[in-house]
């Protein structure tokens, strides 16, 4: 119960810490950002509100300023249930990748962030 206690207490201290210190979101032209939000649509990420490795995530998603649906699969059921179906295990941060008529899983924050840099940093 302790235990319990000083995770869920750890986690809301990340989240207000990140609250505090977001960092900027990038700018770009109108039209840098209309492709932007057009390509990301294609994206979802399923994460936990107070995980220590999906904020780390959304702060590079707001830094990138790349409006990603955020899913919780912590308190939402049919949400979890989405994510174990369709990559095959309740862990989070994951990243949804529809890109026509196939679907990628990736995992894993440094790899999320990774990919996200690669695909949409450059736009301007």
């Amino acid at each position: 119960m302790l235990i319990k206690a000083l995770r869920i207490g750890l986690g809301q201290l990340i989240v207000i810490g990140d609250a505090v210190s977001r960092p900027r979101p990038q700018r770009r032209s109108a039209q840098g950002q209309a492709t932007v939000a057009k390509e990301a649509a294609n994206l979802s990420l399923y994460q936990f509100h107070a995980c220590p490795f999906c904020v780390k995530t959304r702060r590079a998603i707001h830094r990138l300023n790349v409006p990603i649906t955020l899913h919780d699969a912590k308190n939402d059921p049919a949400e979890r249930d989405r994510l174990l179906a369709g990559g095959g295990k309740v862990k989070v941060p994951c990243l949804h990748i529809q890109d026509g008529d196939q679907s990628r899983w990736l995992y894993e924050s440094n790899d999320i962030i990774a990919y996200l840099e690669q695909r949409f940093a450059a736009v301007a």
